[in-house]
Protein backbone atom coordinates (compact mmCIF):
# COMPACT_ATOMS: atom_id res chain seq x y z
CA UNK A 1 0.00 0.00 0.00
CA UNK A 2 2.92 2.05 0.07
CA UNK A 3 2.70 5.66 -2.10
CA UNK A 4 6.02 6.54 -3.66
CA UNK A 5 7.88 4.36 -1.45
CA UNK A 6 6.26 6.00 1.40
CA UNK A 7 4.64 3.30 4.03
CA UNK A 8 0.51 4.19 4.79
CA UNK A 9 -1.39 3.07 7.73
CA UNK A 10 -1.92 -0.15 6.58
CA UNK A 11 1.55 -0.87 6.34
CA UNK A 12 1.78 -1.26 10.07
CA UNK A 13 0.27 -3.87 10.11
CA UNK A 14 -2.30 -4.76 13.58
CA UNK A 15 -2.51 -2.15 15.79
CA UNK A 16 -4.81 -3.65 18.30
CA UNK A 17 -3.40 -3.21 22.17
CA UNK A 18 -0.84 -0.91 20.88
CA UNK A 19 -0.11 2.42 21.72
CA UNK A 20 0.60 4.84 18.29
CA UNK A 21 1.68 8.34 18.56
CA UNK A 22 0.74 10.41 15.75
CA UNK A 23 2.39 13.71 14.49
CA UNK A 24 -0.70 15.89 13.42
CA UNK A 25 -0.79 19.52 12.18
CA UNK A 26 -2.79 21.41 14.73
CA UNK A 27 -1.13 25.20 14.18
CA UNK A 28 -4.70 26.37 14.17
CA UNK A 29 -5.57 30.43 14.11
CA UNK A 30 -6.49 31.53 17.49
CA UNK A 31 -7.99 34.77 18.76
CA UNK A 32 -8.46 35.26 22.45
CA UNK A 33 -7.81 31.54 23.29
CA UNK A 34 -10.71 30.37 20.61
CA UNK A 35 -10.05 28.67 17.61
CA UNK A 36 -11.20 30.22 14.62
CA UNK A 37 -11.10 27.84 11.91
CA UNK A 38 -10.58 24.37 12.86
CA UNK A 39 -9.85 22.44 9.37
CA UNK A 40 -6.51 21.20 10.30
CA UNK A 41 -7.99 19.42 13.31
CA UNK A 42 -10.92 17.98 10.76
CA UNK A 43 -8.08 17.31 8.37
CA UNK A 44 -6.70 15.07 10.83
CA UNK A 45 -10.04 12.52 11.90
CA UNK A 46 -10.05 9.90 9.63
CA UNK A 47 -6.26 9.14 10.63
CA UNK A 48 -7.39 9.39 14.44
CA UNK A 49 -10.90 7.54 13.96
CA UNK A 50 -8.77 4.79 11.82
CA UNK A 51 -6.59 4.03 14.46
CA UNK A 52 -8.85 4.03 17.43
CA UNK A 53 -11.12 1.46 14.87
CA UNK A 54 -8.51 -0.63 14.28
CA UNK A 55 -8.44 -1.34 18.61
CA UNK A 56 -5.27 0.49 18.89
CA UNK A 57 -4.88 1.08 22.73
CA UNK A 58 -3.93 4.89 23.32
CA UNK A 59 -3.85 7.34 20.48
CA UNK A 60 -1.82 10.52 21.18
CA UNK A 61 -1.30 13.57 18.96
CA UNK A 62 1.44 15.64 19.27
CA UNK A 63 1.46 19.12 17.36
CA UNK A 64 3.27 22.65 17.22
CA UNK A 65 1.59 25.44 18.01
CA UNK A 66 2.46 28.94 17.06
CA UNK A 67 6.46 30.17 18.12
CA UNK A 68 6.90 29.90 21.60
CA UNK A 69 11.15 29.52 20.63
CA UNK A 70 12.01 26.46 23.05
CA UNK A 71 10.12 27.50 26.05
CA UNK A 72 6.46 27.56 27.41
CA UNK A 73 4.63 30.13 27.25
CA UNK A 74 0.74 30.17 28.20
CA UNK A 75 0.05 31.83 24.85
CA UNK A 76 0.95 28.67 23.02
CA UNK A 77 -0.54 26.20 24.75
CA UNK A 78 -2.61 23.42 23.59
CA UNK A 79 -5.31 23.71 25.73
CA UNK A 80 -7.76 25.07 23.31
CA UNK A 81 -7.02 22.45 20.61
CA UNK A 82 -7.01 19.74 23.28
CA UNK A 83 -10.61 20.95 24.40
CA UNK A 84 -11.81 21.06 20.64
CA UNK A 85 -10.32 17.50 19.68
CA UNK A 86 -11.51 15.81 22.95
CA UNK A 87 -15.45 17.12 21.75
CA UNK A 88 -14.27 15.61 17.84
CA UNK A 89 -12.52 12.27 18.58
CA UNK A 90 -13.17 11.46 22.14
CA UNK A 91 -10.33 9.20 23.49
CA UNK A 92 -7.83 10.71 21.78
CA UNK A 93 -5.12 12.51 23.81
CA UNK A 94 -2.75 15.72 22.86
CA UNK A 95 0.29 16.14 24.06
CA UNK A 96 1.49 19.95 25.57
CA UNK A 97 3.45 22.07 22.51
CA UNK A 98 6.07 20.45 20.98
CA UNK A 99 8.10 23.73 20.85
CA UNK A 100 8.06 24.41 23.98
CA UNK A 101 11.64 21.93 24.06
CA UNK A 102 13.96 23.41 21.98
CA UNK A 103 14.90 19.85 21.37
CA UNK A 104 11.77 20.00 18.61
CA UNK A 105 13.25 22.27 15.89
CA UNK A 106 17.02 21.31 16.89
CA UNK A 107 15.96 17.30 15.78
CA UNK A 108 17.40 16.58 19.11
CA UNK A 109 18.01 12.87 20.15
CA UNK A 110 16.98 13.05 23.55
CA UNK A 111 14.03 14.84 23.01
CA UNK A 112 12.94 12.19 20.09
CA UNK A 113 13.87 9.42 22.74
CA UNK A 114 11.56 11.11 25.58
CA UNK A 115 9.25 11.65 22.70
CA UNK A 116 8.85 7.88 21.66
CA UNK A 117 9.31 6.36 24.78
CA UNK A 118 5.90 4.21 26.01
CA UNK A 119 4.91 3.93 21.75
CA UNK A 120 4.92 0.98 19.37
CA UNK A 121 4.18 2.96 16.10
CA UNK A 122 4.16 6.44 14.56
CA UNK A 123 2.23 8.24 12.12
CA UNK A 124 2.63 11.54 10.65
CA UNK A 125 0.01 13.13 9.20
CA UNK A 126 1.55 16.69 9.06
CA UNK A 127 1.90 17.45 5.77
CA UNK A 128 2.25 21.66 6.50
CA UNK A 129 5.45 20.62 9.28
CA UNK A 130 6.74 17.75 6.77
CA UNK A 131 9.42 19.94 4.79
CA UNK A 132 11.29 20.51 8.80
CA UNK A 133 13.41 18.16 10.09
CA UNK A 134 12.33 18.33 13.31
CA UNK A 135 12.09 15.91 16.08
CA UNK A 136 8.85 14.72 15.64
CA UNK A 137 8.99 14.36 12.12
CA UNK A 138 12.36 13.02 11.55
CA UNK A 139 13.03 11.09 14.54
CA UNK A 140 10.66 7.96 15.51
CA UNK A 141 11.25 6.92 11.96
CA UNK A 142 14.72 6.87 12.88
CA UNK A 143 14.43 5.45 15.94
CA UNK A 144 12.84 2.14 14.86
CA UNK A 145 9.70 2.90 15.33
CA UNK A 146 7.63 1.60 13.16
CA UNK A 147 5.93 4.31 11.15
CA UNK A 148 3.47 5.30 8.30
CA UNK A 149 1.60 8.31 6.58
CA UNK A 150 -1.69 8.97 7.69
CA UNK A 151 -4.35 9.58 5.33
CA UNK A 152 -4.02 13.41 4.85
CA UNK A 153 -0.31 12.83 3.76
CA UNK A 154 -0.47 9.88 1.83
CA UNK A 155 -3.08 12.03 -0.29
CA UNK A 156 -0.68 15.00 -0.52
CA UNK A 157 2.01 12.59 -1.83
CA UNK A 158 -0.23 11.16 -4.30
CA UNK A 159 -1.71 14.41 -5.62
CA UNK A 160 1.61 16.34 -5.76
CA UNK A 161 3.92 13.41 -7.24
CA UNK A 162 1.39 12.47 -9.34
CA UNK A 163 0.99 15.85 -10.65
CA UNK A 164 4.95 16.26 -10.78
CA UNK A 165 6.01 13.36 -12.24
CA UNK A 166 2.59 12.09 -14.47
CA UNK A 167 0.79 15.07 -14.81
CA UNK A 168 -2.33 14.98 -17.16
CA UNK A 169 -1.56 17.39 -20.27
CA UNK A 170 -1.85 20.10 -20.99
CA UNK A 171 -0.98 20.98 -17.71
CA UNK A 172 -0.97 24.28 -16.08
CA UNK A 173 0.41 26.19 -13.25
CA UNK A 174 -0.13 29.36 -11.60
CA UNK A 175 1.72 31.02 -9.65
CA UNK A 176 1.38 34.55 -7.75
CA UNK A 177 3.04 35.81 -4.55
CA UNK A 178 4.80 38.56 -4.13
CA UNK A 179 8.26 37.75 -4.61
CA UNK A 180 10.28 35.82 -7.61
CA UNK A 181 12.70 35.03 -5.12
CA UNK A 182 10.45 32.78 -2.86
CA UNK A 183 9.61 31.13 -5.77
CA UNK A 184 12.53 30.57 -7.94
CA UNK A 185 12.87 26.54 -7.47
CA UNK A 186 9.56 25.58 -7.94
CA UNK A 187 9.52 28.17 -11.36
CA UNK A 188 12.14 26.19 -12.70
CA UNK A 189 10.67 23.05 -11.76
CA UNK A 190 7.31 23.79 -13.07
CA UNK A 191 9.02 24.89 -16.65
CA UNK A 192 10.37 21.61 -16.48
CA UNK A 193 6.76 19.74 -16.72
CA UNK A 194 4.00 22.10 -17.59
CA UNK A 195 2.77 23.41 -20.73
CA UNK A 196 2.18 26.94 -19.60
CA UNK A 197 3.18 28.95 -16.59
CA UNK A 198 0.59 31.78 -15.88
CA UNK A 199 2.35 34.79 -13.61
CA UNK A 200 0.59 37.05 -11.36
CA UNK A 201 0.92 38.79 -8.74
CA UNK A 202 3.55 41.66 -7.34
CA UNK A 203 6.31 38.66 -8.76
CA UNK A 204 5.14 40.43 -12.32
CA UNK A 205 6.91 43.71 -12.13
CA UNK A 206 10.44 41.93 -11.66
CA UNK A 207 9.35 40.20 -14.85
CA UNK A 208 8.23 43.60 -16.45
CA UNK A 209 11.32 45.23 -15.46
CA UNK A 210 13.59 42.43 -17.23
CA UNK A 211 11.38 43.43 -20.19
CA UNK A 212 12.26 46.78 -20.11
CA UNK A 213 9.77 48.37 -18.35
CA UNK A 214 7.88 50.88 -16.10
CA UNK A 215 7.07 49.78 -12.80
CA UNK A 216 6.35 52.89 -10.88
CA UNK A 217 5.91 52.17 -7.24
CA UNK A 218 4.92 48.35 -7.39
CA UNK A 219 6.89 46.00 -5.43
CA UNK A 220 10.15 45.34 -7.56
CA UNK A 221 13.27 42.77 -6.96
CA UNK A 222 15.88 44.50 -8.31
CA UNK A 223 18.71 42.00 -7.71
CA UNK A 224 16.28 39.29 -9.74
CA UNK A 225 15.79 41.05 -13.03
CA UNK A 226 18.59 39.24 -14.47
CA UNK A 227 17.12 36.06 -13.53
CA UNK A 228 14.07 37.06 -14.67
CA UNK A 229 15.61 37.79 -18.33
CA UNK A 230 17.04 33.82 -18.42
CA UNK A 231 13.48 32.66 -17.76
CA UNK A 232 12.30 34.33 -19.78
CA UNK A 233 14.31 33.11 -22.48
CA UNK A 234 14.37 29.96 -21.58
CA UNK A 235 10.66 29.66 -21.48
CA UNK A 236 9.41 31.78 -24.09
CA UNK A 237 5.33 32.11 -24.79
CA UNK A 238 5.19 28.98 -22.08
CA UNK A 239 5.41 31.53 -19.16
CA UNK A 240 2.18 33.92 -19.13
CA UNK A 241 2.65 37.46 -17.91
CA UNK A 242 -0.31 39.68 -17.41
CA UNK A 243 -1.86 42.07 -20.45
CA UNK A 244 -2.96 44.56 -18.16
CA UNK A 245 -3.03 45.94 -14.73
CA UNK A 246 -5.32 47.47 -12.13
CA UNK A 247 -2.56 49.89 -10.78
CA UNK A 248 -3.26 52.21 -7.29
CA UNK A 249 -2.26 55.99 -7.88
CA UNK A 250 -0.05 57.88 -5.85
CA UNK A 251 -1.34 58.92 -2.21
CA UNK A 252 -3.72 55.34 -1.98
CA UNK A 253 -2.87 52.59 0.34
CA UNK A 254 -3.57 49.27 0.80
CA UNK A 255 -6.60 48.22 2.70
CA UNK A 256 -7.02 52.12 3.21
CA UNK A 257 -9.54 53.07 1.04
CA UNK A 258 -10.24 56.22 2.94
CA UNK A 259 -6.85 57.74 1.95
CA UNK A 260 -7.61 58.37 -1.32
CA UNK A 261 -5.40 57.67 -4.46
CA UNK A 262 -6.79 56.24 -7.76
CA UNK A 263 -7.72 53.24 -8.95
CA UNK A 264 -6.85 52.48 -13.19
CA UNK A 265 -6.75 50.06 -15.19
CA UNK A 266 -3.31 50.28 -17.07
CA UNK A 267 -1.02 48.69 -19.36
CA UNK A 268 2.24 46.87 -18.48
CA UNK A 269 3.62 49.76 -18.30
CA UNK A 270 3.19 51.89 -14.78
CA UNK A 271 3.84 55.70 -14.53
CA UNK A 272 5.91 56.70 -11.68
CA UNK A 273 4.02 56.73 -8.30
CA UNK A 274 1.42 54.28 -9.36
CA UNK A 275 1.70 50.92 -7.63
CA UNK A 276 0.20 47.36 -9.68
CA UNK A 277 -1.69 45.50 -6.81
CA UNK A 278 -3.80 43.09 -9.22
CA UNK A 279 -4.13 41.44 -12.44
CA UNK A 280 -6.61 43.76 -15.59
CA UNK A 281 -9.59 42.18 -16.75
CA UNK A 282 -8.20 41.60 -19.87
CA UNK A 283 -5.42 39.19 -18.24
CA UNK A 284 -8.27 38.00 -16.15
CA UNK A 285 -10.41 36.93 -19.47
CA UNK A 286 -6.64 35.35 -20.95
CA UNK A 287 -6.16 33.22 -17.78
CA UNK A 288 -9.42 32.20 -17.45
CA UNK A 289 -9.34 30.57 -21.21
CA UNK A 290 -6.10 28.76 -20.71
CA UNK A 291 -7.06 27.20 -17.58
CA UNK A 292 -10.41 26.61 -19.25
CA UNK A 293 -8.36 23.96 -21.28
CA UNK A 294 -6.25 22.38 -19.14
CA UNK A 295 -6.01 18.78 -18.10
CA UNK A 296 -4.47 19.65 -15.21
CA UNK A 297 -4.33 22.58 -13.14
CA UNK A 298 -2.36 23.37 -10.02
CA UNK A 299 -2.25 27.03 -8.68
CA UNK A 300 -0.40 28.57 -5.71
CA UNK A 301 -0.77 32.61 -4.85
CA UNK A 302 -3.07 35.66 -5.71
CA UNK A 303 -2.58 37.50 -8.64
CA UNK A 304 -3.10 40.54 -6.50
CA UNK A 305 -4.25 41.77 -2.98
CA UNK A 306 -7.51 39.84 -2.73
CA UNK A 307 -7.74 40.64 0.82
CA UNK A 308 -8.68 44.58 -0.47
CA UNK A 309 -12.05 44.45 -1.97
CA UNK A 310 -10.91 47.10 -4.49
CA UNK A 311 -8.06 44.46 -5.96
CA UNK A 312 -9.56 41.03 -5.45
CA UNK A 313 -11.22 40.77 -8.90
CA UNK A 314 -7.86 39.14 -10.41
CA UNK A 315 -8.52 36.51 -8.02
CA UNK A 316 -11.53 35.97 -7.58
CA UNK A 317 -11.84 35.59 -11.33
CA UNK A 318 -9.14 32.82 -11.55
CA UNK A 319 -10.46 30.95 -8.34
CA UNK A 320 -13.55 30.86 -10.31
CA UNK A 321 -11.74 29.49 -13.51
CA UNK A 322 -10.13 26.95 -11.55
CA UNK A 323 -13.16 25.73 -9.91
CA UNK A 324 -15.30 25.87 -13.42
CA UNK A 325 -12.27 24.09 -15.23
CA UNK A 326 -12.96 20.25 -15.90
CA UNK A 327 -9.49 19.10 -15.54
CA UNK A 328 -8.06 17.93 -12.21
CA UNK A 329 -7.54 21.12 -10.47
CA UNK A 330 -5.30 21.51 -7.31
CA UNK A 331 -4.82 24.32 -4.94
CA UNK A 332 -1.43 25.00 -3.48
CA UNK A 333 -1.85 25.45 0.46
CA UNK A 334 -1.44 29.13 1.70
CA UNK A 335 -2.84 32.29 0.42
CA UNK A 336 -4.70 30.66 -2.87
CA UNK A 337 -6.06 28.14 -0.07
CA UNK A 338 -7.64 31.24 2.13
CA UNK A 339 -8.65 32.84 -1.26
CA UNK A 340 -10.76 29.87 -2.85
CA UNK A 341 -12.14 29.58 0.57
CA UNK A 342 -13.11 33.32 1.07
CA UNK A 343 -15.26 33.13 -2.18
CA UNK A 344 -16.83 30.29 -1.18
CA UNK A 345 -15.41 27.75 -4.05
CA UNK A 346 -13.24 25.44 -1.98
CA UNK A 347 -15.44 22.50 -2.22
CA UNK A 348 -15.42 22.76 -6.08
CA UNK A 349 -11.36 22.29 -5.72
CA UNK A 350 -10.03 18.64 -6.44
CA UNK A 351 -7.51 19.04 -4.46
CA UNK A 352 -6.66 21.98 -1.77
CA UNK A 353 -3.20 21.29 0.22
CA UNK A 354 -2.96 22.10 3.70
CA UNK A 355 0.86 22.66 3.05
CA UNK A 356 1.73 25.56 1.69
CA UNK A 357 5.28 25.66 1.87
CA UNK A 358 5.38 21.97 2.29
CA UNK A 359 3.37 21.71 -1.10
CA UNK A 360 5.78 24.20 -3.15
CA UNK A 361 8.87 22.09 -1.76
CA UNK A 362 7.76 18.52 -2.58
CA UNK A 363 6.84 19.78 -6.25
CA UNK A 364 10.20 21.62 -6.47
CA UNK A 365 12.41 19.14 -4.75
CA UNK A 366 10.58 15.91 -5.73
CA UNK A 367 11.20 14.75 -1.94
CA UNK A 368 10.59 16.42 1.82
CA UNK A 369 12.71 15.30 4.84
CA UNK A 370 9.57 14.01 6.50
CA UNK A 371 8.79 11.24 3.45
CA UNK A 372 12.61 10.71 3.22
CA UNK A 373 12.26 9.50 6.79
CA UNK A 374 9.18 7.05 6.28
CA UNK A 375 11.02 5.46 3.91
CA UNK A 376 13.44 4.56 5.78
CA UNK A 377 11.45 3.21 8.55
CA UNK A 378 11.77 -0.39 9.53
CA UNK A 379 8.57 -1.85 7.79
CA UNK A 380 8.93 0.55 4.91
Amino acid sequence: MAIFGVPTLEDLGSVAGKNVLVRVDFNVPLKDGVITDDLRIRSALPTLQWLQQQGAARVVACSHLGRPRGKPDPKYTMDPVRAHLAALAPGVELLENLRYDAGEEGNDPAFVASLCEGFDCYVNDAFGASHRAHASIVGPPARGLPSAAGRLLAREIEVLLGLRNHPDRPFVAILGGSKVSDKLGVINALLDVCDQLIIGGAMCFTFFKAQGKGVGSSLLEADQVDTCKELLAKAGDRLVLPEDITALGPGGKLFDPDAGGEVRQAGTSLPEGWMGVDIGPGTAAVYGDIIHEARMVLWNGPMGAFEDARFEAGTRFVAEAVAACRGFTVVGGGDSAAAVAQFGLDDKIDHVSTGGGASLELIEQGDLPGLEALRGAVNA
